[in-house]
């Protein structure tokens, strides 16, 4: 499950963070989707303003400053609050959609609840949403694998001192960059993305590669026992190198790059086959 990521409401991204045992939401996020505003920055702050100027309420009692992932893929302190708190905002602004929007909340509450008690929840609703954007079947057992080694590394950095956000992405970084001889945002680049998720429109052979990129670092970082963000940054690039000289290899045998310009904006093609319908 991770902890820090987007979810849709009526086709709207609402950024959500797991924190203190508990799911906040971007406040942002959800005034843009309830008012429809063009600037719900400008609308929440004109919305502070009079709360507290006409209800003597101070949102500061309800809300946290976070940090949540901006439109540049950096993490800035963002306007939080949890369920009870955005139940109490929604009351403030006039909404056809404060209704849905409140089943909508109870229903992610509950499904949070429920993943805990049973992990596999969590991944199975991973893979019927993937299911349902038409994704092959092959192609998501290898992203779920994914998924879980990226985990698994993330928590060795969590506990050897590496601080999550940026130090995280450098990380990253550093073993894409030795992996496949370019960066995560270059890569997008590459495939014509801007906010979507790099993974989410990788090749089967592009997954397997990054897997091997943070599985090889994973076991440089336990087996060194690094610690702190430079001892890391060095297994990190250990770990790029050796699955890059992987691909290098593969790519002789092949005469293929492994690195491709495909994606799944409209479906793509890989070994001149197509894996999804166009839309």
């Amino acid at each position: 499950m991770e902890q820090n990521k987007v979810i849709l409401f009526q086709e709207k991204n609402i950024r959500r963070l797991w924190h203190n045992e508990q799911w906040f939401f971007s406040i942002i996020d959800v005034v843009g989707v309830l008012t429809d505003s063009a600037d719900p920055q400008r609308y929440w702050s004109v919305l502070k303003s009079r709360l507290k100027k006409q209800e003597g309420f101070d949102v500061t009692t309800i809300c946290s400053k976070l940090k949540m992932v901006g439109l540049d893929g950096k993490n800035y302190p963002t306007d939080c609050a949890n369920t009870e708190g955005l139940l109490r905002l929604i009351m403030s602004v006039p909404s056809p959609k404060a209704e849905p929007f409140k089943l909508w909340l109870a229903q992610v509450g509950q499904e949070r609840i429920e993943e805990i008690q049973n992990p596999e929840l969590a991944i199975e609703r991973i893979r019927e949403l993937y299911r349902a954007k038409g994704y092959p079947e092959e192609w998501i057992q290898t992203r779920l694998k994914s998924i879980d080694i990226r985990k698994q590394l993330t928590d060795e950095w969590q506990t050897r001192g590496v601080k999550e956000g940026q130090e995280y992405a450098i990380l990253t970084a550093e073993i894409a960059k030795a992996t496949f001889g370019l960066t995560p945002s270059e890569h997008k680049n590459l495939k014509g993305l801007e906010k979507q998720n790099l993974r989410d429109h990788m090749t089967n052979l592009e997954l397997i590669f990054t897997m091997l990129g943070e599985e090889v670092t994973r076991t440089y970082t336990v087996e060194e026992n690094a610690r702190g963000f430079l001892e890391n940054q060095e297994t990190a690039v250990k770990g790029g190198v050796a699955a890059g000289e992987a691909r290098k290899r593969l790519e002789q045998v092949t005469g293929k790059p492994v690195v491709s310009t495909n994606n799944f904006l409209n479906g793509f093609v890989e070994d001149d086959k197509p894996l999804l319908d166009e839309k």
